[in-house]
């Protein structure tokens, strides 16, 4: 692929990932959003690597990765405790947890 079109790609999955945040209630959906703009930045840095030959770009893409996998994990442990509390996943109920 060319470097516009992992560019158009990169672009692609920002805009679905905050169009997912603007529009998403379930928190799931919430977490798979922001994955989907982790992904594009990390795609954007090995991009720029490829290009530039610059390999600092690709440590910022691996610690984007594992950024992204403690997002998940610690996301998906304050799912369940918030689905147990409301028995609902909804975003507009996280203010239960407070306190």
């Amino acid at each position: 692929m060319t470097v516009r079109a992992l560019l158009w790609l990169a672009h692609a999955l920002f805009c679905i990932g905050i169009f997912g945040i603007l529009t998403r209630r379930h928190a799931i959906g919430l977490l798979l959003s922001i994955e989907l703009i982790l992904n594009a930045a990390a795609l954007n840095f090995v991009l720029f690597s490829r290009v530039f030959g610059h390999a600092q770009a690709q440590a910022f893409a691996l610690f984007i990765i594992a950024l992204a996998a403690c997002e998940a994990g610690i996301g998906l442990a304050i799912i369940l405790r918030l689905s147990r509390y409301t028995k609902t996943v909804l975003a507009d109920d996280v203010h239960v947890l407070k306190g």
